[in-house]
């Protein structure tokens, strides 16, 4: 990848390169979904806030967010971003910095203040990308599988 900033695009709900484009890239952080899974998550998300900001170089999608803002009695207003993935082969390029970046701005101009995500336990890379870009292990998140 050149060292060129990434062009980000909103991708609404009906917009054909959610699956062209945003789907191929987010199946690399999120391989179980599919074509109508995906389609589905939009179709109920989208209505509840779910946004997707996509990153492009030279044309192709190389990185995308999946966001949020959501109300919180904890933080009041929040950015929470579901979603935030680099291509493997466009890693440490900028795109993710710059993705960052552009939703933190955004969460200030929503009036949050937090801009927040969970990452799984085993993805420490990741994990020193988000310290390197200012975010803090700030809680213990805990989860329970239903039927």
């Amino acid at each position: 990848m050149g060292a060129t900033d990434p062009q980000l695009v909103d991708i609404g709900a009906a917009d054909e390169r959610l699956v062209d484009d945003v789907l191929p890239v987010l199946r690399q952080l999120r391989p179980h979904l599919t074509a109508e899974s995906f389609a589905a998550v939009v179709a109920e998300g989208y209505p509840q806030g779910l946004r997707f900001t996509a990153a492009y170089l030279d044309g192709r999608c190389v990185g995308v967010a999946g966001w949020r803002v959501l109300a919180s009695t904890a933080t009041l207003r929040k950015l929470y971003i579901d979603d935030l993935v680099t291509a493997e082969d466009a890693r440490s390029a900028g795109v993710g910095r710059a993705l960052v970046a552009e939703l933190a701005d955004r969460a200030v101009e929503a009036g949050c203040s937090v801009l927040d995500l969970d990452s799984g336990v085993q993805r420490a890379d990741a994990h020193r990308f988000y310290m390197r870009e200012g975010l803090t292990i700030s809680s213990f998140h805990f989860a329970r599988r239903l039927a």
